[in-house]
C-alpha cells in the first residue's frame, strides 16, 4: 500500500503538484531569502581563511629565516630585532596638494627613514661589515614587507567576517591565490641575500660592472660609487650602488655630482635597468628607449632627468625585461645570459651616438647584492 500516489486515483498527491511544491519552496528559498548569501558567506570564509593561512606560512619562514641569519651572526636578542622593525619605519607622505618643493620633502623623509633604520639596525648588529649590514636591512625589509601584505589581507578578511559582506570576502577569495604566488619567491629571496648571489634586478650593476671590470670603485654618495674608464676616447663614468652587499644606492645623486664636476660638460647619459615583462614576452629581452629606467618614488629618477635637461645631453634607457618574481629571485639562466648583450647595447650607444673627448654617464640601476 502506498502512502503518497502518485495519481488522483486514489486521491493523492500527483506528481506535477509535487514538483510545483518544489519549485515554489526553491524559488522562496532562493529569491525570498537570505540563504544563498549564506551559503556563499560560508564557502568563501573558509576559502579565505585557508589561503590565509598559507599567507602567514610565508611570513612565519622568513621571520624564521631571517632571525637564523642573526643568530649566525651572535645577535643574541634577534627577536627584539625582527619585532622592532615589522611595524615600524614607515614612510607618510608628504602633503601633495601643495607642490612646491614635494621631491625635495620626500627625499628628505626617505633618507632620513633609512638613515634611521640603518643606525638603529648597527646598534642592534654591531660588529658587522656594511654590507652584512645592508644584507640584514634588506632581509628585514622582505619579511616586514610580507607581514604587512599578511596584515591587510586579514584586516580585510576579518572586516568582511565581521559585517558578513560575501561579496568583499568573494573578492579576497578569488584574489588570493595570485597573492601566494607572488609572494613565494619573495620569501626565497631572502636566501639569496644571506648567500650574496646576484638576483635578477642586479643586471643593471652586472651591465656596470661587466663595463667597470675592475677598475678601482670611488665613493660619490652613500652606499654608491662610481668607476672612470675610457672607451676609445672617450670617458665614461659609470655609476652603481656599492657591492657586494644587498643595497640600491643613490644613482641620481651620483651621476648628479658627477655632472657637477663635470661642470655640466656631459655629452650623454645612458641607464640600464631591470623592468617587469608582460604576460607572453621572452624573459631577459633587451629594449631600448629614452628617459631614465630607474624604479623609485621619484627623488633619484628626478636627479637624472634634471641632470640631462641642465647638461642638454640625451638620456637613453636599456631595460632587461623579467617577471616579478624573477625581479627578486637569485639571477636566472635566461638573465646572466641577457647581461652581454645589453653590454653590447650599451657600448654600441657610446660608440655609435658619441665622440672621442666626450663624458659619458652610465649608471647601472639595481640591487648590488653580490656584484662589486
Amino acid at each position: 500500500m502506498s502512502l503518497l500516489p502518485l495519481s488522483n486515483g486514489g486521491g493523492g498527491i500527483d506528481l506535477n503538484t509535487i514538483l510545483s511544491i518544489l519549485f515554489w519552496a526553491v524559488f522562496i528559498l532562493y529569491f525570498l531569502t537570505d540563504l544563498p548569501q549564506k551559503t556563499q558567506f560560508m564557502r568563501y570564509e573558509r576559502g579565505v581563511a585557508t589561503r590565509l593561512m598559507l599567507v602567514e606560512t610565508l611570513v612565519r619562514e622568513s621571520i624564521n629565516k631571517v632571525k637564523s641569519y642573526l643568530n649566525r651572526l651572535g645577535i643574541k636578542e634577534s627577536d627584539a630585532v625582527i619585532n622592532g622593525v615589522l611595524d615600524n619605519y614607515f614612510v607618510i607622505d608628504p602633503v601633495s596638494i601643495e607642490p612646491t618643493d614635494i621631491i625635495k620633502r620626500l627625499d628628505h623623509m626617505i633618507v632620513n627613514n633609512e638613515d634611521k633604520f640603518k643606525k638603529d639596525l648597527e646598534r642592534f648588529v654591531p660588529g658587522v661589515s656594511r654590507h652584512t649590514l645592508n644584507n640584514v636591512a634588506v632581509s628585514l625589509a622582505i619579511a616586514s614587507a610580507l607581514f604587512t601584505v599578511f596584515k591587510v589581507l586579514r584586516h580585510y578578511y576579518l572586516l568582511g567576517k565581521k559585517y558578513e559582506n560575501w561579496v568583499l570576502l568573494m573578492q579576497l577569495y578569488l584574489l588570493l591565490p595570485q597573492l601566494v604566488k607572488e609572494l613565494i619567491p619573495y620569501t626565497k629571496a631572502i636566501d639569496g641575500v644571506f648567500k650574496g648571489i646576484p638576483i635578477g634586478d642586479s643586471v643593471g650593476p652586472m651591465v656596470a660592472f661587466k663595463l667597470a671590470g675592475l677598475s678601482p670603485r670611488i665613493d660619490i654618495d652613500e652606499d654608491t660609487v662610481y668607476s672612470l674608464i675610457n672607451i676609445e676616447g672617450r670617458n665614461v663614468y659609470i655609476v652603481k650602488a656599492k657591492g657586494p652587499g644587498a643595497t640600491v644606492g643613490r644613482p641620481g645623486k651620483g651621476v648628479s655630482k658627477i655632472a657637477e664636476m663635470l661642470s655640466h660638460r656631459v655629452a650623454r647619459i645612458i641607464t640600464i635597468d631591470a623592468a617587469l615583462k608582460l604576460e607572453g614576452e621572452q624573459t631577459g629581452t633587451i629594449a631600448e628607449g629614452s628617459g631614465a629606467a630607474i624604479g623609485d618614488p621619484g627623488p633619484e629618477k628626478i636627479e637624472i632627468e634634471r641632470v640631462a635637461v641642465k647638461c642638454g645631453a640625451p638620456l637613453d634607457a636599456v631595460i632587461i625585461k623579467m617577471g616579478v618574481d624573477e625581479a627578486i629571485k637569485p639571477m636566472s639562466k635566461e638573465i646572466a645570459e641577457s647581461i652581454d648583450k645589453a653590454y653590447q647595447r650599451v657600448l654600441n650607444i657610446i660608440l655609435t651616438r658619441t665622440k672621442p673627448g666626450d663624458n659619458v654617464i652610465v649608471a647601472g640601476i639595481g640591487n648590488s647584492v653580490g656584484v662589486y
